[in-house]
């Protein structure tokens, strides 16, 4: 069976190495992003926080990779992952080492927020994985790279609390734990600028032929293309009134008015741009041979939306329910229990991937998100009563639902448009962060048990959608630079 070929231990294989080397990246990436989550009363303890305002940290936290993604998405196809990866990487470390030195809860909240940068590093991995993998194996070597990579959170959660109370210890080992990992992230990001490449050796990586938006194939396409925009700048000023003297008054009324007054001159330019790449499809029409739905972008996004945005609100808030909920509990116990959620990406996600490429596409993603939808509601019955183990073991099985349905997700992705993968992945990206704000938002205003369940139910929605997604079959088409027409294989 080829989706078996993939021989993990054979570092001769070109496309193993890439592989290797870029889910590391991955990996680093996400323990720099959620390096500040075990350590929350550290944190909290040092700054005198209130409980709103670690909240706030979290949400501000997954707030900016909206647009990174969709940012980094159109750098990748345009630049090539080697390049972006490797200065994502260099520029993350900056920014956890001003973290890690803030003195104030302002420099905190800038520098979270700018941290959340560094989570559009998983979009870049996905055009790289894409370029070097077949189809038949594409699903399985996605859901290794996201899963291994994803990990990383889990990482952070089990060892950054020792680091900083072991190892270092003191009022400011929290700080030197943290800087660690962007010093680690910094030197990594000049090994694989100089180890990586964008693609096999003889391959064609094909660039989008305009910059600024998706090429879409239909004016049907074209309104839900712009349609699919608005709630990433609705959810941008969800953030901002959650900053704003509303919420955690972190800026005055004034400038959350300037912010919302921003995000409508950003959206109206975004269209501009979208129907100046598309204004010849639009007079004309697309050629046969290069159409594909856009339907299929949107529907993965929703599906995104509900699985990679609740573990990325789950995996924020984890550590401290469990400390409230189970009285007792260190903080490094919480941390490793919480753990538990991320650690399933080690198997759950490439399953995922395994599965779609297996047993077809659409069928897997349906089945995961309905499979997920039970976890949380599961979770969301759990209570101080129940035995730890058992607890921990409901978070595990709901999160193999959810990473394997990423996994799923990131199947299909590739296979859509190659030239435009990293706008693709970019864009489903930044709904699975629009999912984390969004449940984060919610759970500023209910319980953890409520938040478990309005989680669930948006996945029954998700389910629904996931039926009208067509399956990937026979072949899509590039045009090389010599006008040739290339079939690129993708089922």
């Amino acid at each position: 069976m080829s989706t078996l070929r993939i021989n993990l231990f054979d570092v001769r294989d070109p496309k193993i190495r890439t592989l290797h080397l870029t889910w590391f990246a991955f990996f680093l990436t996400f323990v720099v992003w959620f390096s500040h989550a075990p350590l929350k009363p550290l944190i909290m303890e040092a700054f005198n926080l209130t409980t709103a305002q670690w909240k706030t940290l979290l949400t501000l936290n997954v707030a900016l990779t909206i647009p990174a993604r969709i940012i980094i998405g159109m750098l990748v196809d345009r630049f090539g992952p080697r390049l972006i990866y490797s200065g994502l990487l260099l520029l993350s470390g900056v920014l956890c080492t001003c973290f890690a030195l803030s003195q104030t809860y302002e420099q905190l909240a800038l520098t979270r927020l700018l941290l959340g940068f560094v989570g559009a590093g998983f979009v870049i991995g996905i055009r790289m994985v894409g370029e070097w993998f077949p189809a038949k194996s594409v699903g399985l070597a996605q859901g290794i790279y996201g899963g291994w990579g994803n990990f990383g959170s889990s990482a952070a959660a089990f060892t950054l609390p020792t680091i900083a109370i072991t190892v270092f210890g003191g009022e400011d080992g929290w700080r030197y734990a943290i800087g660690l990992t962007g010093v680690l992230a910094s030197i990594y990001g000049v090994i694989y600028g100089l180890r990586a490449r964008n693609t096999p050796k003889g391959s064609t990586y094909f660039k989008p032929k305009k910059s600024g938006g998706l090429e879409v194939t239909s004016k049907k396409d074209f309104w839900l293309y712009i349609g699919m925009n608005i709630p990433m700048y609705l959810i941008l000023s969800v953030l901002v009134w959650k900053v704003s003297p509303a919420g955690t008054d972190l800026i005055s009324h004034t400038t959350a008015l300037i912010f919302y007054g921003l995000f409508a001159v950003l959206f109206v330019y975004q269209v501009y741009h979208i129907y100046q790449v598309n204004k010849e499809m639009l007079k004309h029409g697309a050629a046969e041979s290069d159409k594909y739905e856009f339907k299929q972008v949107a529907i993965l996004d929703w599906a995104y939306f509900v699985t990679f945005g609740s573990e990325l609100a789950v995996v924020s808030m984890l550590p401290g329910y469990f400390l409230d909920t189970f009285e007792g509990l260190s903080l490094a116990a919480a941390g490793a229990l919480a753990s538990a959620y991320a650690f399933m990406n080690l198997v759950a996600r490439p399953s995922g991937g395994w599965f779609s490429d297996r047993f077809g596409r659409r069928k897997s993603l349906s089945m995961l998100i309905i499979g997920l939808g039970i976890g949380y509601f599961v979770l969301s019955q759990i209570t101080g009563s129940w035995p730890i183990f058992l607890a921990v073991a409901a978070v595990m099985c709901c999160s193999f639902f959810v990473q394997a349905g990423e996994g799923a997700v990131f199947a299909i992705v590739p296979l859509i448009k190659r030239r435009m993968t990293g706008q693709i992945a970019g864009m489903a990206g930044a709904f699975g962060n629009v999912g984390a704000v969004t449940y984060l938002t919610a759970y500023t205003f209910v319980d953890a048990h409520t938040f478990f369940l309005i989680i669930a139910g948006s996945a029954i929605a998700v389910f629904l959608l996931a039926q009208m997604l067509t399956e990937p079959s026979g072949h899509t088409t590039e045009v090389l630079p010599d006008g040739t027409v290339q079939l690129i294989e993708v089922s």
